[in-house]
């Protein structure tokens, strides 16, 4: 068996025949890693207190397309808390709300996502309460 040894000239042409210069290679810059929309500003919407004080509460289910600037663009019903007040309260807040856009590749993109908005009756009940019914009872 013979050995060779390569010269150094003929390292660095099956270097460069290779791709390789004979100089470090840069590393490629890291890809930007993407983001998911994110809520920021998100109050939550008037629960009527004739409503509350009746115990009607439920879910409203929202569409919510969140644009570039995190404001939502479209807003659309996908299911009812069963009642139409608490519906169109929801709707109103959620157009409202803020988030932080979703993005790719590092540039923002408009997203889409779906937002309940829950009513829960509050317990114990307020003492507002009394204050309602006793209104309600007497016809205003």
């Amino acid at each position: 068996m013979t050995l060779r040894l390569l010269t150094l000239p003929l390292v660095a042409t099956l270097l460069t025949a290779c791709g390789g210069s004979g100089q470090p290679a840069t590393p490629a810059a890291p890809a930007t890693p993407p983001t998911e929309v994110a809520a920021v500003k998100t109050p939550p919407p008037q629960y009527p207190i004739e409503l509350a004080c009746s115990g009607v509460g439920g879910t409203t289910t929202l569409k919510v397309v969140v644009g570039v600037e995190g404001k939502p663009t479209d807003v659309t019903q996908l299911t009812s808390s069963g009642n139409p007040q608490l519906d169109e309260q929801a709707r109103t807040a959620v157009q409202g709300w803020q988030f932080n856009a979703a993005s790719r590749n590092g540039q923002k993109i408009p997203a889409t996502i779906q937002v309940p908005v829950s009513f829960n009756p509050p317990q114990p009940r307020p003492d507002e309460c009394f204050a309602v019914e006793e209104r309600l009872r007497r016809g205003g």
